[in-house]
């Protein structure tokens, strides 16, 4: 069953699993649920294969308790217990090494790196390149690589793979042809759709409510950024994070693109621990003029000159400063 839809050759990414003797998969630095379900989805089939398999990410230290309900968390390991050698090496959606955080170092130690993403902006970082730009998530890549592998999905495969496709495409608001095609098949193996998405996206600790309260009234309206287009921004200060966890922080955004009147948002959540740089992990979003069209801003673009990436109306880059410099660097950026 076709997933995505374009043409994608998954044979010498077959072939590298195939003949792994040993390997390790790499999600990006403040996993999702799309990088973290689909590490965990390949280590389960690498396992039942017989391969020893290890997941890791660089930060936080902990995961979210939405994540820790993913299937196949025994595979996951601190950075330290990351080996500095391994047959093949998999990073799954992420877009440069950068993301990979101080877990980057890991990639000259491999025999063979497979990249395997959704990104447009994707450097193409790995010695084996499985990118689909038009899939929705890198778990519909993942899951078409498995088809083409001839390997089943069982149902805590299919949970993981739900998780990133739900999350990845908004709850199913942003969809390519086939997401909802993937949806029903991996509903079909008995998993509860529905709790899986509650529990990763609309469940908060009551101290959200208070960071968002603080957060919304630092947002700003600049509507005549990039051209007109209007640019809606707001920060998310170390501070504003006390009793909550920095993952919280991811949802904003989601909440800041609904400005009628900017057709860019952008979030600029602060670091923890601070530092005296004061760095910054911001989220870009845009939007286009309504169905039917594709006149959106292209924010991949944005984010990819900041050292970043992403697609084109969501992206994101990390930046170090007060909070006057780095929306003035946006704002230049923007154009």
């Amino acid at each position: 069953m076709t997933t995505t839809g374009t043409a994608v050759d998954y044979s010498a990414t077959v072939r590298a699993l195939d003949a792994a003797r040993s390997v390790t998969i790499l999600c990006h630095i403040q996993p999702d649920a799309d990088t973290l379900g689909s590490g965990l989805a390949l280590a389960q089939v690498l396992d039942r294969r017989g391969v020893p398999v290890r997941v890791s990410f660089a930060e936080p230290a902990e995961l979210s308790t939405g994540l820790r309900t993913l299937p196949g968390s025994r595979f996951l390991v601190p950075p330290a217990e990351v080996p500095t050698a391994v047959d093949v090496l998999v990073t799954v959606d992420c877009g440069s090494a950068g993301r990979l955080g101080l877990l980057a170092d890991r990639l000259a130690g491999a025999t063979t790196t497979v990249v395997i993403d959704h990104h447009r902006s994707n450097t193409r970082f790995g010695s084996i390149n499985l990118i689909d730009p038009d899939a929705v998530s890198t778990a519909s890549v993942l899951t078409a690589l498995l088809d083409s592998w001839g390997e089943p999905i069982d149902a805590e495969i299919a949970h993981c793979l739900f998780a990133g496709l739900a999350t990845d495409s908004g709850s199913f608001r942003w969809v390519t042809p086939g997401t909802h095609a993937l949806a029903e098949r991996l509903l079909a193996t008995g998993i509860d759709g529905g709790a899986i998405t509650r529990t990763l996206m609309d469940t908060h600790p009551f101290a959200w409510l208070r960071m968002l309260s603080t957060v919304l009234a630092s947002a700003r309206l600049e509507p005549a950024a990039h051209g007109g287009t209007g640019l809606v921004a707001a920060f998310v200060l170390a501070t504003d994070l006390a009793g909550v966890r920095q993952e919280e922080a991811e949802s904003v955004v989601d909440i800041v693109r609904a400005t009628a009147e900017a057709g860019i948002a952008a979030v600029f959540k602060e670091a923890r621990p601070m530092d005296a740089r004061r760095r910054w992990t911001v989220s870009l979003r845009s939007k286009d003029s309504g169905p039917g069209t594709d006149d959106g801003a292209d924010v991949a673009a944005v984010a990819t000159g900041l050292g970043g990436g992403g697609h084109r109306y969501a992206a994101g880059y990390t930046t170090y400063g007060d909070p006057e410099e780095i929306l003035a660097q946006l704002r230049t950026a923007l154009g």
